[in-house]
């Protein structure tokens, strides 16, 4: 890692470890300061580009508030904890959710997920239910599918608002201080983070992928994070007259 990189981080599967579900996901001892530290080293070009609401990401990493995208890049905030982008995309039908809860409640071991700008149906515990689930999702498509896609995931199937993506979080940032002018590099797990990974790369940046570049998964890229602070933090001090 330099220190003229702007750091683009999911979440899920990237910086936390897969949980049997959303709720059960925890945060491991020391990432916080870890982040916290490596985003004063990067002057504030840290963000956290991820699939999951704002409030969601603002309570897991308490007191951290990183720049990012979230939703899947639905909602914005810069470093300067400005938020906005959501005005860009239409409120999700109704009665969508309801649907879908009456449908994941006769699939036990299917869980859904409420989020500001989309819905997510979870079959981690139960995999024979990946046809139904995303059956499920596609009947809430029909006749919407010029507003609304469908997002494949770690186990799990989404619908998000078309134009919602994580190449739009990383453009939006690197138009904006301190990530203008960096090298953006952006680090995820699945494909729901291809297209950030893609627009790091076409801004002249990396796109490094867990399971390929850190093929020990979550605890890999943490300890990569907490070596890379170590590293440019002891740099930073000798910088110092």
């Amino acid at each position: 890692m330099e220190a003229g990189w702007a750091l683009f981080l999911d979440l899920d599967g990237t910086l936390l470890d897969i949980a049997p579900t959303p709720d059960a996901v925890r945060v491991p001892p020391g990432l916080i300061e870890s982040l916290s530290g490596l985003e004063a080293c990067l002057d504030g070009a840290l963000a956290i580009v991820t699939g999951r609401a704002r409030a969601t990401v603002d309570g897991l990493l308490a007191p951290l508030t990183p720049a990012g995208g979230f939703g899947h890049g639905a909602e914005l905030r810069d470093a300067a904890g400005r938020t906005g982008g959501t005005d860009a995309f239409p409120a999700l039908p109704a009665d969508w959710g309801v649907r879908l809860e009456r449908e994941a409640a006769a699939w036990p071991g299917v869980i859904l997920e409420r989020k500001p700008h989309g819905l997510a149906l979870h079959y981690r515990a139960v995999p024979e239910r990946a046809a139904d689930a995303r059956a499920a999702l596609e009947s809430l498509l029909a006749g919407h599918a010029e507003h609304f896609a469908l997002l494949p995931a770690h186990m799990a199937f989404e619908i998000r608002p078309r134009g919602a993506t994580k190449a739009r979080a990383v453009e939006a940032l690197m138009r904006s201080a301190p990530f203008h002018g960096r090298r953006p590099v952006f680090v995820g797990d699945d494909v729901t983070d291809e297209d950030g990974m893609a627009a790091a790369r076409r801004l002249g940046g990396l796109g490094l992928y867990v399971g390929r570049d850190f093929r020990c998964g979550p605890a890999e890229v943490r300890a990569w994070i907490a070596r890379a602070l170590a590293r440019l933090s002891q740099g930073n001090a000798h910088a110092q007259p």
